[in-house]
């Protein structure tokens, strides 16, 4: 019942230049989901997600193992677009050990005094773990460029802004991400859609519910003032840095459900297209292995400790059968 491939790669910018962000919807349902009533919607909602869910535990798991790659996730999006939810609930079935969450707000000093992907570049994920970025460092063409003032602190020699700074940034950050993938990393980057529409009643629900006024911020109303500004820098962005190696995903997010679940589609597929497998152990480990074994039977046997069979016992004789 999974939203299959072919649905998910229309959600894919394609690298070239030529990506608009109008030409992608933020209400997108499943076709299968149209003209639900709302009880089945979220029916439908939870199976799509745990389906995946499901996956991506044993996903991870292969990728722990095979200690070959590492998963890169990079969110962006307008305030109240889900970053946080998205990231909660598509995680929430993977092994903790093996994920890392970094959120990158306003920079300190002494990032400030690094180039301005050092400080993302030591958060980066080791070889079989995942990674992800809440914000990033798409922050210094988005919110820097809305807000070029931010660029004072950074005491760039010689700075001029304009075009051939932000040209000069999408340079640097394709280059970043093509080392990245050089070295095993698969980097997927994932703008949350939302409309203006539904920006403004999750910033009146935020408001009114006091369990959820600690959301809100005066300084996120002011930002969606500059919505139109936003926007265009979200496009030149994505137009510019969404390559083959390293692809933006533009997810519809006026429905909490569809964003999760689309992503939670993306990253499965993604790992599922690395053929992860469990490592094999070379002849002689598989030999002391086995004495291994030998030994502990010997050792139940003679203790009179009964010996259940295990599950990779119990897989082995059904595939027998």
């Amino acid at each position: 019942m999974a939203i299959n491939a072919n649905d998910l790669e229309q959600f894919r910018a394609k690298s070239g230049g030529k990506f608009r962000l109008s030409d992608h919807e933020t209400d997108w349902l499943p076709p299968r989901a149209k003209g639900m009533k709302k009880a089945e919607m979220k029916a439908f909602a939870t199976e799509l997600l745990s389906e995946n869910l499901a996956d991506l535990a044993e996903l991870q798991d292969r990728l722990y193992a095979s200690d070959t790659h590492s998963l890169l996730l990079v969110f962006q999006a307008m305030d109240a677009a889900g970053k946080d939810g998205t990231i909660k609930h598509v995680m929430s079935g993977i092994n903790p050990q093996g994920c890392q969450v970094f959120s990158f707000k306003t920079p300190s000093k002494e990032e400030l005094d690094h180039d301005f992907l050092w400080r993302t570049t030591k958060s980066l994920p080791e070889r079989g773990r995942i990674g992800i970025f809440n914000r990033s460092y798409y922050e210094e063409v988005l919110v820097v460029r809305v807000h070029p003032g931010f660029l004072d602190a950074q005491h760039i020699p010689g700075l001029k802004v304009g075009p051939t700074l932000w040209k000069q940034r999408y340079e640097s950050i394709n280059d970043f991400e093509q080392h990245l993938t050089r070295n095993g990393t698969v980097v997927l980057k994932f703008f949350l859609n939302v409309s203006h529409e539904e920006q403004r009643q999750r910033f009146l629900d935020r408001i009114d519910d006091p369990t959820k006024n600690w959301k809100f911020s005066s300084a996120d109303l002011s930002e969606s003032m500059k919505w139109d500004e936003y926007m265009k820098a979200y496009q030149e962005c994505i137009r510019a840095t969404s390559t083959d190696a390293a692809p933006w995903w533009v997810i519809p997010a006026d429905r909490k459900f569809v964003a999760r679940s689309l992503v939670s589609g993306i990253v499965r597929q993604s790992l599922e297209d690395l053929k992860l497998e469990y490592p094999v152990m070379p002849p002689d480990e598989q030999a002391r292995l086995a004495d291994s074994r030998d030994q502990l039977v010997a050792a139940m046997e003679a203790q009179g400790q009964s010996i259940r069979p295990t599950k990779a016992a119990k897989a082995h004789a059904k595939g027998a059968n």
